[in-house]
């Protein structure tokens, strides 16, 4: 990579902070735009219906639902380990479009279903509802769509909020290292940054209840106290990460479909991006939804070049997703 693209990745990181949290605050343009949103007639029901099928998903997103799960039944993606079946879904969305906020509907709280569009968290979520959803059923339930619509939906909210249940804004992981932690709790994944060699990590997390501004649904009464004290937890419980000059040491221990999440250097803030592992000749590159470049792609270098080619990023931690039913992880 030039010095020239260097430059601009780190430019970019620094102007939008990161990707995920694109998804996550308003920058004043967006405030500006949903504002003159507001000011149309919103509360009519065909605008209800038209924000409610947008967070429900659109016959798109579940055509790509429905083809990437008789894609992995036909191959047999089932019979792999979890992280494996990850690695081979999550390249067949190579080439989708990068699009922050989509989380970021109208109204209060709700599940969003959204394949056509993703950030570099929802790549993360949605592939990981797929793999588990082709680990835990059979084809049969492609002959049943609104089955299949329900348990799509079930694993993704088991993913996405705190104790996998969805009871507002608040409870919505925002932070991906709490992201991992919950999912580790239930099960889902189990962190293996400090197997690898990682070091301890105290420094404070506050950045959403330093920046309410930033965010749209903080000004309701109430919902800064609620963030700081899901930051006062996440702050409170011990977390490590990969330093970026050790992360070609750990890359050994590093397997196909483990959920990698970039550490940031912004204060106040965790993770700075995320992806998933492609182990391929003899290295490890990431899987990812990238600001820069604007769809999701396979990183051109291998994973601990690429976090030091990058401004604001100085590790990484690592998920490694469990088998449905069970509390292990290794393979």
């Amino acid at each position: 990579m030039s010095a020239n693209a260097v430059a601009r990745h780190r430019s970019a990181s620094r102007h939008v902070i990161h990707a995920y949290y694109r998804r996550l605050a308003r920058p004043v343009a967006a405030i500006a735009a949903l504002l003159a949103l507001a000011s149309c007639d919103s509360g009519s029901s065909v605008e209800e219906a038209r924000l409610l099928a947008l967070s429900e998903g659109t016959a798109e997103d579940w055509g790509i639902v429905r083809s990437t799960l008789a894609r992995a039944w036909d191959e047999e993606l089932h019979r792999l380990p979890l992280g494996e079946t990850m690695a081979r879904i999550g390249v067949t969305f190579v080439g989708t479009a990068y699009v922050p906020q989509t989380l970021e509907v109208e109204g209060p709280e709700r599940l969003v279903v959204n394949l056509r569009e993703l950030d570099c968290v929802t790549f993360v979520e949605n592939v990981l509802a797929l793999g588990r959803f082709v680990h835990l059923h059979d084809p049969s339930l492609l002959d049943d769509e609104t089955r299949l619509r329900a348990e799509y939906r079930r694993l993704l909210t088991e993913i996405r909020y705190r104790g996998g249940e969805l009871e507002g804004y608040p409870s919505r992981l925002h932070y991906f290292s709490e992201w991992i932690a919950d999912n580790g709790a239930r099960g889902l994944v189990r962190d293996i940054s400090r197997e690898l060699g990682g070091m301890a990590d105290d420094t404070p997390i506050n950045f959403m209840s330093t920046h309410p501004d930033a965010y749209r649904q903080l000004s309701a009464p109430g919902i800064v106290d609620e963030i700081a004290r899901a930051e006062a937890r996440l702050g409170a419980r011990p977390r490590y990460f990969i330093g970026e000059a050790h992360i070609e040491d750990a890359a050994p221990g590093i397997a196909n479909g483990d959920i990698i999440a970039a550490t940031s250097t912004v204060d106040g803030l965790d993770i700075a991006h995320t992806g998933l592992a492609l182990v391929r000749d003899g290295g490890v590159f990431l899987l990812h939804a990238p600001l820069v470049g604007s769809a999701v792609q396979i990183s051109e270098v291998p994973l601990a070049e690429r976090v030091q080619r990058i401004g604001g990023q100085d590790g990484i931690m690592v998920a490694r997703p469990l088998e449905p039913g069970t509390v292990g992880g290794d393979r």
